[in-house]
């Protein structure tokens, strides 16, 4: 192939607050040192957005930037917020608004267990699941209000694929401050997330998929999620397992391994995976991608951690593994598959003190990306 016949991939780059903008350069090593192993280019495009951009200039996300976003081929980000910021402001303006607009309505978070690093579990059971995590709706949709006298407040809700109108009006007798968040699941949304969750079993090799539900509590919301799921897991084929989300937190606890692709609303999600994340040994090794049928954006799950940011302590290890889920959406299997590879042999080869600080390591960030980088190169 010569050099012009060569793939090249445009990725936007978001590094974002805090210890993003320490770990997404160490993914971009990992990226360049699979694209120049493989035969294919990368060219990145950097955005600012993030605390300091909206500190000095007021600005938080421009529809401008989402559309130059929409040329590219992918989003690698970083973590958003920071205590200069009040909660939200870049949570809804810069995350929320990217999942939405390029309507990714996918948030897949894989968790795995790696070698040398300690899992909590007495029995130390191995860890493979996939949560498939609705992205769009539920009570993420960002459409409530706090009153002292009554809620009052006209509804409007544009997305790519619908438009949600209406009015809420709420009171309390005796008079009393309350507050109200609206939670939506529509057909469509719950249809395609399970057709995902459906596909990426079959790819896995599993005819199972457990649903984290609460419909004994929340009957029409969840009640709803519960109908639809079960259509479309029936239409494909595989078994649809319900399983309350508490108890569902309580036995993957006892027993993770008997768990492989969990199909849950947003919320249930959000939730589900951080404790996964506690199962395998820390957010510092926990990818995560925003899917959509258009730009889809790859993130690491953990926060900005702006007490260590710029000293070194950060694990980039989750914006790498992120890194990988982006090339195998690119079509790159074989890039995608030596980054996770090289992740996995530098944990399994490693010394204690040659793991990141993170996991009890002396190892700085940039320390540990350059380590990935070689083993990439050199496999």
């Amino acid at each position: 192939m010569s050099k012009t016949d060569r793939r090249n991939y445009l990725i936007g780059l978001l590094p974002g607050d805090g210890i993003g903008r320490d770990v997404v350069p160490e993914a971009c090593k990992a990226v360049e040192a699979a694209a120049d192993r493989f035969d294919f280019s990368v060219s990145w495009k950097k955005f600012p957005y993030g605390a300091e951009h909206y500190l000095k200039t007021g600005e938080v996300l421009p529809d401008e930037a989402l559309e130059e976003m929409g040329k590219c081929h992918a989003l690698l980000q970083g973590a958003i917020g920071d205590p200069r910021v009040s909660p939200g402001i870049l949570e809804r303006g810069i995350l929320l608004k990217t999942r939405f607009y390029f309507d990714q309505y996918v948030n897949l978070r894989p968790t795995l267990s790696f070698p040398g690093v300690p899992s909590p579990l007495k029995g130390g059971d191995c860890v493979d699941i996939a949560v498939v995590r609705e992205n769009t709706e539920d009570l993420y949709i960002g459409l409530g209000a706090a009153s002292s006298d009554g809620v009052r407040m006209e509804i409007g809700m544009k997305r790519p694929s619908y438009e949600l109108r209406g009015f809420l009006n709420l009171s309390v007798d005796p008079v009393m401050d309350m507050a109200a968040q609206i939670a939506l699941a529509t057909k469509l949304g719950v249809s395609r997330i399970t057709r995902y969750a459906c596909a990426l079993a079959r790819q896995r090799g599993e005819k199972e998929i457990v649903l984290a539900t609460k419909s004994n509590a929340v009957k029409e919301l969840y009640g709803f999620w519960e109908g639809i799921a079960q259509e479309v897991v029936s239409e494909e084929g595989l078994y649809l397992k319900l399983i309350n989300v508490d108890a569902l937190c309580y036995q993957l606890v006892k027993d993770p391994s008997r768990f492989g692709v969990i199909l849950c609303p947003n919320l249930f999600g959000d939730i589900v995976s951080d404790l996964l994340a506690g199962i395998a040994g820390g957010l510092g090794l926990c990818a995560s991608a925003n899917i959509g049928d258009g730009l889809s954006m790859f993130e690491p799950v953990h926060g900005s951690a702006p007490e260590i940011a710029g000293t070194g302590r950060a694990n980039p290890l989750a914006a790498i593994l992120s890194a990988s889920l982006m090339l195998e959406h690119l079509g790159e299997q074989q890039a995608s598959g030596a980054v996770k590879g090289a992740v996995y042999m530098y944990l399994r080869d490693s010394s204690s003190c040659e793991l990141p600080i993170e996991l009890g390591g002396s190892k700085t960030t940039s320390q540990v990306g350059d380590a990935v980088r070689s083993m990439i190169e050199e496999m």
